[in-house]
């Protein structure tokens, strides 16, 4: 069976899709039995060094103005 391995380091937040047109197959385990919370809107707007406003704004289909607002909060 082929296939790829992933590592996602703690903290990082993170999706997956299968672009292919075949049965994805995902198998995933954490590193402890209580992982935490990770909060994603502290994540994903409020980080040091902040996540470009281009990217952002892409990645959710909205405009630049919205993303800077969003970030503003955090």
């Amino acid at each position: 069976m082929k296939g790829d391995v992933f590592v996602f380091p703690v903290g990082l937040v993170h999706f997956q899709q299968n672009l292919g047109s075949g049965t994805a197959i995902s198998q995933s385990s954490l590193s402890s039995q209580n992982p935490g919370v990770i909060t994603v809107a502290n994540s994903v707007f409020g980080p040091n060094p902040s996540i470009s406003d281009d990217v952002l704004a892409k990645a959710f289909q909205v405009d630049k103005s919205i993303i800077n607002s969003l970030q503003a909060q955090f």
